[in-house]
């Protein structure tokens, strides 16, 4: 048997026995799950092993790489300014980011950016995985670029440009790189063991990142060459075991290279589901959290094809996309293999799955899935 470390409480003794079998039949390698209801963690565990190997075991203070569940901080960072009055949703980007108007797009408004709906899905080619890595370089690449089609009418998930969209938005108003904001006004006030990046002294304690089997998703159907799906998936195109390289832990990405584990990434994310304010350090107004709400676009996107619903920086609960989700005052993404991170308001709850042997699923995984419906029947029982 598998070692499983942490706690839970009785109720949630389904969810454990779940982690548990995973771990023990080689379905999960190394893995973190953490569900807080209104601050009380009822289940904190983590288990298995951070290398293919099974030589280094997952330890309570291990970190991976968390693909697109980055997104979610990246995310807070830009509601944190438009709490602050420094950012205005409706205002066009290029009110703070003047270059970007360039080729059409000074009509593109900061909720476009954060609804998905910009039109800027990813780099025009030639693009390859290093043109990221300089933060600066990239953003003005895609503030020179016309839209893949008319922004604001349709989602296209951007699925690498998103971090340094809207990092270049806090760059250009608070004078830091995202990386800094979110270590400075969310990590350090939170206490929560988490990075963009990550540090070379942090390396040694980083579950690498395995590859899963091919995605179940066929870009050559995907719309032809001119696609945003294709254009999108290969701008640029990023194989998974590049998680595990120096180059890509030194780089600032945030739409894909946050590390962290599960009780880090619930630590900052609670935050929506407890009002804006974590032990006395608050972040958001409840105003300004009931925005993530008002629903921006709803249906086919683009780039991944599925049915989504996007509020203002998070996708919001619906059943034809996520069936395992419940209906109800819920945001929540994930990354790439299966990781989630769940905010739901109704509840005060979040959860947080954070794994390193990566499932072929665009949006969650059927251990994922088991995960949260076993949450919400325990909850229920």
């Amino acid at each position: 048997m598998t070692q499983l470390h942490g706690m839970s409480v009785p109720q949630f003794d389904a969810v454990r026995a779940g982690l548990q079998k995973n771990l023990d039949s080689g379905e999960e390698l190394g893995a973190s799950l953490v569900v807080d209801i209104d601050g009380d963690r009822v289940v904190d565990l983590w288990g298995g092993f951070q290398d293919s190997a099974r030589k280094v075991a997952w330890g309570e203070h291990t970190i991976t790489n968390v693909w697109s569940a980055t997104k979610a901080v990246t995310s807070l960072a830009a509601l944190m300014l438009v709490d602050r009055g420094v950012l205005d949703l409706d205002a066009p980007v290029a009110e703070y980011w003047p270059e970007f108007a360039a080729n059409g797009k000074q009509d593109v408004l900061v909720r476009h950016l954060l609804s998905h709906t910009s039109g800027v899905a990813g780099l025009d080619q030639p693009a390859v995985i290093e043109d990221l890595y300089d933060t600066r370089q990239a953003s003005a690449r895609m503030a020179m670029q016309a839209p893949w089609w008319t922004p604001g009418t349709a989602s296209g998930y951007h699925l690498l440009s998103y971090g340094h969209l809207i990092g270049e938005l806090v760059h250009r108003i608070t004078g830091r790189s995202l990386r800094e904001f979110v270590a400075e006004e969310i990590v350090a006030p939170l206490g929560a063991d988490f990075q963009i990046g990550a540090a070379e002294r942090d390396w040694s304690r980083i579950a690498d990142v395995v590859p899963p089997p091919p995605l179940p998703f066929d870009l050559a159907g995907a719309g032809g060459a001119d696609s945003p799906a294709l254009k999108a998936w290969t701008g640029p195109v990023i194989a998974p075991d590049m998680a595990n390289t120096a180059a890509w832990r030194s780089a600032e990405i945030g739409a894909a290279n946050g590390h962290g584990n599960a009780r880090s990434v619930a630590r900052i994310l609670s935050v929506l589901a407890r009002g804006g304010e974590v032990d006395g350090v608050r972040l958001l107004g409840q105003k300004t959290i009931d925005l993530i709400f008002d629903v921006q676009m709803e249906g086919a996107d683009l780039v991944i094809g599925l049915p989504l619903r996007w509020g203002i920086g998070y996708a919001l609960a619906k059943k034809e996309t996520v069936s395992w989700i419940p209906d109800g005052r819920i945001c929540f993404w994930g990354g790439a293999g299966g990781s989630v991170i769940i905010m739901d308001l109704d509840r005060r709850m979040t959860i947080s799955y954070m794994m390193n042997k990566m499932a072929p699923d665009i949006l969650g995984s059927e251990r994922s899935a088991a995960y949260v419906a076993a949450v919400y029947d325990n909850l229920a029982g």
